[in-house]
């Protein structure tokens, strides 16, 4: 099993290019208007699909859970030396859990995270809805 992921972009050139660096490869398959990355770890079939559209719907952010902090920094070095805009986070309590992680934006405005969870639960007792944490994540 493999997960699909299919976005518009009105900035297909860009996004290829931020693509490339950010998942570290070559599309598999470049026709005008569609590219298709096919990650083997983890197992993602990402495709980008030109579009006039400009919103980015209710779609919050996107993440790759990776198994250390060690390789959260390493994708991040990866990341900047490909000249991208990272925010990284150290022991940030998010979602009742703790977790390393490092920010990208693609020129789309997608928003993605590599992250590790070191701690799974911070708050394991039940909480109200009300008093739910950070509304952009939400993963461990």
């Amino acid at each position: 099993m493999k997960v699909h992921v299919a976005l518009n972009t009105p900035r297909f050139d860009e996004s290829v290019r931020f693509y490339r660096t950010f998942l570290g490869l070559e599309p598999v398959k470049l026709k005008p208007g569609y590219a298709k990355f096919d990650v083997s770890e983890p197992e993602l079939n990402l495709t980008l699909n030109a579009s006039a559209e400009t919103e980015a719907g209710a779609l919050n952010h996107l993440g790759i859970q990776v198994g250390s902090t060690e390789a959260v920094k390493q994708a991040a070095e990866r990341l900047k030396a490909g000249g991208l805009a990272t925010f990284e986070e150290e022991n940030t309590d998010c979602c009742y859990a703790v977790q390393d992680k490092v920010w990208v934006t693609d020129p789309n405005g997608y928003r993605w995270e590599v992250f590790v969870v070191k701690v799974g639960d911070t708050a394991p007792e039940v909480v109200a809805a009300s008093e739910a944490c950070c509304p952009t994540c939400c993963h461990a």
